[in-house]
């Protein structure tokens, strides 16, 4: 499969894209490990845009433009914490955590207004398997079960709800189809990851399956022999003994877990089309219990943040150049590289939005 070059570095092709998918589609924007409790909150920029989501007091989670609807003030510091009312910076102006205007700073003097009418710029937003999605067009109707589809039931079995948040990495990389590719394929690891990833898991040998536009990839580990020892009915269910699963969710993520930790990468493009920036979050199945857990966790966090920044982007950014210089006319992908085709079918496919074209299939 030939994809053109330009769709790599075109500004008006990226500007399509940002409009057609990225403020669309359901984005994952926090995982629940994140704000768990009720008067939990996340502030946070994406794409451009300030957000702010909030888990209210019967445990809801909502997403709102973190944007005093005033003057435009802002709400909250980018981070997380516990709070039931936001005042704006400016004036002084009071929301609490559902989106409501409840206080007006020298109400009297400022004159009558229908408080009902401004509350936050409230944004589509949905929890579900532990992740916390967020469509970026107040009003859209966004159906999250439909948009994950058989992924979903995958998702749910991993119980990421149940995770212990570690913290997160904040990495910058190239054109966001450049990174996203290199997260669709095991062919690289052999050149790219010599020491590193290829140490662990055979370069080149992957299976793929599709549910719509996400999927479930599966990389065979130098250590697949054990899995003669189970029954063939039962390797499914044996994953991180002799296989690692890779989940990615259109357009921007990838789920990484194994019992030692686990990694989820949030793709977010810009600020122009030869830049991306990634967050990194990192999990564990439980908590660490002493000193020398945490400082074990802390040196894996470091030494998977280095993997993909390091190596993947790194070598991404010099893809980037190479596609700029225009040395190229074409972007190939064998068929090994199921994934990646996949993955660009479906970015044509909600790009040129033909309600007449079939949906792509792997």
């Amino acid at each position: 499969m030939a994809v053109p070059a330009t769709l790599y570095t075109d500004p008006a092709r990226w500007e399509r894209e940002m409009e057609m998918i990225f403020h669309r589609l359901p984005l994952l924007m926090a995982l629940s490990v994140e704000m768990p409790n009720p008067g939990d909150y996340k502030a946070m920029y994406a794409m451009g845009k300030p957000l702010l989501l909030t888990r209210t007091q019967d445990g809801t989670v909502k997403a709102f433009w973190n944007v005093c609807t005033h003057r435009g003030g802002r709400l909250a510091e980018d981070g997380r914490g516990n709070c039931k009312r936001f005042s704006c910076i400016y004036h002084g102006w009071t929301f609490s955590n559902d989106g409501r205007l409840l206080a007006i700073a020298d109400r009297a003097k400022f004159g009558d207004l229908d408080t009902a009418e401004l509350g936050l710029t409230e944004l589509p937003c949905a929890e579900r398997a532990g992740l916390i999605f967020v469509t970026l067009t107040p009003g859209l109707a966004t159906d999250i079960d439909a948009f994950l589809g058989g992924i979903l039931p995958d998702l749910e079995q991993c119980g990421l709800d149940k995770w212990h948040y570690v913290g997160s990495r904040e990495i910058f990389g190239a054109n966001w189809k450049v990174a996203y590719d290199g997260y669709l394929e095991g062919y690289h690891f052999a050149a790219a990851h010599p020491d590193t990833i290829n140490a662990r898991t055979f370069s080149n040998v992957m299976h793929f399956e599709a549910f719509g536009p996400h999927m479930r990839t599966a990389y065979a580990q130098r250590a697949i022999d054990q899995l003669k020892n189970a029954p063939k009915e039962k390797w499914g269910e044996m994953e991180n003994q002799g296989y690692d699963f890779v989940r990615t969710l259109f357009p921007n993520v990838s789920i990484f877990l194994a019992p030692e930790i686990g990694q989820i990468s949030q793709l977010f493009p810009g600020p122009t089309p030869d830049r991306n920036r990634t967050i990194l979050h990192f999990v564990t199945a439980r908590p660490p219990a002493t000193d020398e857990d945490r400082e074990t966790v802390e040196q894996m966090v470091n030494f998977l943040r280095n993997v993909v920044n390091d190596e993947d982007y790194a070598l991404g950014l010099k893809v980037q150049k190479g596609l700029e210089s225009g040395a190229i006319d074409k972007v190939l992908f064998g068929r090994n590289e199921r994934g990646n085709q996949l993955f660009h079918k479906y970015v044509d496919y909600y790009v040129n939005a033909d309600p007449t074209a079939p949906e792509p299939t792997l």
